[in-house]
C-alpha cells in the first residue's frame, strides 16, 4: 500500500515541478526574445535548443499524460543535450540548472515505475 502513495508522492511533485520548469523556461525564451537585436541561433545552435528546452518541455508535458514515455524523451532530451555540449563545446556547462530544470523527468519515470509495481503486486 505504501508503494502507491509513493507513486502518488512523486507523481504530484514531477507535475508542480514541471510546472514550474516550463515557466522558467518560457520566461527565459521571452526575455531572451525581447531584447535580441543580433542574428538568430546557427543550424548548430539549433540542434541543441531542439533538445533542450524543446525536447525536455516536450517530455515535460507528455509525463502528464504518459508518465514513462513523458519521463524518458525529457530525460533523454538532457542525456543528449550534454552530450551535444561535450561535442561542440568541449564541456558541460556549469552549474545544476539545466539538470534542475529536467528532473521532473526523472520523477515522472519514478511514478510510472512505483505505479506499476504497484500495479503488479495487487495482481499478485
Amino acid at each position: 500500500m505504501t508503494g502507491i502513495y509513493s507513486a502518488r508522492a512523486a507523481r504530484l511533485v514531477a507535475r508542480i515541478w514541471s510546472i514550474a520548469s516550463i515557466a522558467f523556461v518560457l520566461i527565459f525564451v521571452i526575455a531572451d526574445r525581447a531584447g535580441d537585436i543580433g542574428s538568430g541561433p546557427t543550424p548548430r545552435e539549433w540542434f541543441g535548443i531542439a533538445l533542450f528546452p524543446v525536447g525536455v518541455c516536450v517530455g515535460l508535458v507528455l509525463g502528464w499524460f504518459r508518465e514513462g514515455l513523458g519521463g524518458a524523451i525529457a530525460t533523454c532530451s538532457l542525456i543528449s543535450f550534454y552530450l551535444w555540449l561535450i561535442i561542440a563545446h568541449g564541456q558541460l556547462p556549469r552549474g545544476p540548472y539545466f539538470l534542475l530544470v529536467a528532473l521532473p523527468g526523472i520523477l515522472f519515470i519514478i511514478s510510472w515505475f512505483l505505479s506499476r509495481t504497484e500495479q503488479r503486486d495487487a495482481v499478485s
